[in-house]
């Protein structure tokens, strides 16, 4: 006899705690702080979700989990005028740059 098997384990949002609490490490753009459930999946659909141990960090650009603890401060308010900054990646960028260096897009 044979049994095909699809299924697995997600992790999803169920609430944001506080809205752009740190930065990713991975993209460095904005993340949340929320609280997540884990959730069974069989053949893609939600069998059963239980609740994560402890607020996590969230990327909605990214959609990466990540430990609190390891997130990036958030980023200080700088006086860099927003015609200097790539408004993707939110890095800073020298006036006579077409295509920002760090993300590729164009100004």
């Amino acid at each position: 006899m044979f049994f095909f098997f699809a299924g697995g384990v997600e992790q999803q949002v169920r609430q944001v705690l506080k809205s752009g609490a740190g930065r990713c490490i991975v993209c460095r753009s904005p993340a949340d702080l929320v609280e997540y459930d884990k959730v069974l999946k069989l053949f893609f659909v939600p069998v059963w979700r239980w609740p994560g141990k402890e607020p996590s960090m969230y990327c909605n650009n990214c959609k990466l989990f990540f430990p609190h603890s390891y997130a990036l401060p958030p980023r200080p308010e700088t006086t860099v005028p927003e015609a200097l900054r790539c408004r993707f990646c939110d890095r800073p960028v020298e006036s006579e740059f077409s295509f920002c260096p760090f993300c590729g897009s164009a100004l």
